[in-house]
């Protein structure tokens, strides 16, 4: 066998062997593939060039050359500075590219927003053109449904298929738990108002004042209590009523179920697809737009080295989309600095990769809401810039969970400063964070060490649950001090001193680590702690790597965790080998970057090696503080190199 041939199959198998192991770590009902995140395929590289613009070109013309491009054509902005008084819109044209000749050469300056639907405008809207959405009552076409519930099916029966094609995408979703449905109903959309008691287990619930702060005013298809969604693309329609559709990918929940009057609803439109922003900067400081680049009904979308600045509020926003890629970009800035200041915002959204990012001055770079199996991997995060209320020493958390039905993300090889579950609008669960460095203080703004409230390397609130939290490093030496602070009780009153020196702060009801006592009152849930997976973990209190079988929850009734078996860890959980993109202009870098079998990393304890992103934020020029970004400048595609400085560790 020649040695190029045995060296694709070694790594063919290393892949899959490490995908095995991961299998073998964490409990099927507890993770999914996070493989397919993202575009399917990948972002396509595309060189036909359909029309190209100068500055002085407006918003309408190159909305127009874009509604003109031939499939898998580029709209390609020369070096320049565009002063834009209204938005950009891709006009819900599928397969064209909008490129620039860098994001440090071509320059759109917004002033105007496109209105993309209505829900907040964009400065780029990306939209099939069809607005229906669950919240406003609008949701265009739906159907009960009424068969195929298990784990993984990719079949199911609905009542009706009006409006629906193969290619279509659509929102699954049922009844929280507790509360009765409507099965007869023509648009089995109501559930019981109120609010279910807690099951003690798998509590999907969003009611205000018994599982969250303030309710989930939006996104569940109104009117309301439907929180536990997935969006999935239709592969096949048969039959005359009732009908069988193929779907994909497969059902991820294990609590898909009749009694709670699973419906679905769809565009009447297919959704806009492999449409992209390429290779140039944004600066939105003179706009307004509820999102900077927004996806609303898209699948297979993308954003690539882009840099954008200073958002009205969410910089990247996707919205009812599915299988979109954020990577290899820089997001810099938020005008209101407090709610809605994200990074990147997914919401009702499944399926996306959010990888190889910059997020600096930004609230909360890594949002979601209602979303489902997003993997937001090797960002790097820093100043999480937050003044509501002047709370300058008030930190938010780089990754967060804030909607009801967030469920099975993936968080791996991030370094920041925290992963925050809260129950401001309702319940997550099975999160996993994988292999991230979470310093767990924000050492920019605030006094002059660092921020000291809600500084946490790890704060999940009451009733998000079966977190999996394996192979991180944790924590800031010399200012934790306290491993974990969890209720004793569902009565706990907590306590904010403790807390914010805590590495974990699990299942208080409000938050810093206290009692939300309303009124009326929220209880803490002890279970948040008792439900979740911690293995392999370093931690700046203990300061070792905790292999502790008493934080595997192995004898659960249900979504038990088996102890793993020994203390090898895959290097990733949704990439089979080091991908072709993680080399920087600056030097090696080191794959796994992250855990407890790496050594001699210029990061805590040698356990954390620096990943890309951060050498590229490191090594970059600015002007008037704002990093003179491309990504061209900072990575590299060349083959992969073996890893270095890997131990394994007993």
């Amino acid at each position: 066998m020649g040695r190029t041939r045995w060296m694709l199959l070694s790594a063919l198998l290393l892949g899959v062997a490490a995908q095995a192991h991961a299998q073998s770590i964490i409990a099927a009902n507890r993770r999914i593939d996070w493989s397919k995140a993202g575009v399917i395929g990948g972002i396509p590289a595309r060189t036909t060039i359909c029309a190209t613009l100068n500055p002085g070109a407006t918003a309408a013309q190159i909305s127009s050359a874009i509604a003109s491009c031939a499939a898998g054509g580029v709209v390609y902005l020369n070096a320049g500075t565009y002063n834009l008084t209204a938005g950009i819109t891709f006009g819900a044209h599928n397969n064209v590219t909008l490129r620039g000749a860098g994001p440090n050469r071509t320059f759109l300056v917004f002033t105007g927003v496109d209105a993309c639907a209505g829900l907040g405008g964009a400065s780029i809207c990306v939209f099939n053109g069809n607005s229906n959405s669950g919240d406003a009552g609008n949701w265009g076409n739906y159907a009960n449904w009424t068969a195929g519930y298990a784990g993984g099916a990719t079949t199911i029966t609905l009542s009706a298929v009006t409006n629906l094609q193969v290619g279509s995408t659509i929102i699954l979703d049922q009844c929280n738990d507790g509360l009765s449905g409507n099965p007869t109903g023509a648009t089995n959309s109501g559930c019981a108002t109120g609010a279910s008691a807690d099951n003690g287990n798998l509590w999907v619930c969003q009611a205000i004042n018994v599982c969250s702060q303030q309710g989930a005013t939006y996104l569940s298809r109104a009117p309301g209590n439907r929180n536990q969604t997935q969006l999935v693309q239709v592969t096949s329609i048969s039959g005359s009523g009732p009908y069988t559709v193929g779907i994909t990918p497969g059902l991820y929940m294990p609590n898909w179920r009749s009694s709670q009057s699973p419906g679905a609803w769809w565009s009447s439109k297919k959704p806009i697809t492999m449409d992209g922003v390429e290779d140039l900067s944004i600066d939105n400081s003179g706009s307004m737009a509820g999102g900077v680049i927004f996806f609303f009904n898209a699948y297979n979308c993308w954003v690539k080295n882009v840099r954008s600045i200073n958002a009205y509020a969410k910089h990247i926003w996707s919205w009812q989309s599915a299988h979109i890629t954020v990577r290899d970009s820089y997001i810099y800035g938020t005008q209101l600095a407090a709610s809605d200041s994200y990074g990147t915002d997914n919401l009702l959204s499944s399926d996306l990769l959010i990888e190889n990012n910059i997020f600096e001055h930004v609230a909360t770079p890594l949002q979601n809401e209602d979303s489902v199996g997003v993997v937001q991997s090797y960002n790097f995060s820093v100043d999480d810039y937050y003044t509501k209320g002047g709370a300058t020493q008030w930190q938010q958390a780089s990754s967060y969970h804030h909607g009801a039905g967030d469920t099975y993300h993936l968080f791996e090889g991030n370094i920041g400063i925290a992963l925050t579950g809260d129950d401001i609008h309702g319940t997550a669960d099975f999160i996993t964070a994988f292999r991230n460095y979470w310093n767990g203080r924000d050492p920019a703004g605030g006094s002059a060490g660092g921020k000291t409230q809600q500084t946490n390397p790890v704060q999940i609130e009451a009733f998000n649950r079966y977190y999996n939290i394996i192979g991180n490093v944790l924590g800031t030496p010399g200012y934790h001090s306290r491993y974990e602070w969890a209720p004793a009780t569902t009565t706990d009153a907590g306590s904010a001193s403790s807390s914010d020196v805590s590495i974990y702060t699990l299942g208080f009801s409000g938050n810093e680590g206290k009692y939300w006592a309303g009124p009326p009152a929220i209880p803490d849930d002890p279970f948040t702690k008792t439900s979740s997976m911690r293995w392999g973990n370093y931690d700046t209190v203990t300061a070792a790597v905790r292999w502790d079988a008493s934080e595997v929850p192995s004898g659960l009734g249900l979504y038990a965790n088996p102890v793993p078996a020994d203390h090898t860890l895959p290097a990733s959980l949704y990439l089979a080998k080091r991908p072709a993109w993680f080399t920087t202009l600056f030097g090696s870098v080191v794959w796994p970057p992250i855990g407890p079998d790496v050594a001699g990393g210029q990061l805590l304890a040698g356990l954390a090696y620096k990943i890309p992103a951060q050498l590229c934020y490191e090594n970059t020029s600015r002007t008037a503080a704002i990093l003179n970004f491309n990504a061209n400048n900072c990575y590299s595609t060349a083959g992969p190199t073996p890893p270095t400085n890997v131990r394994v560790v007993h």
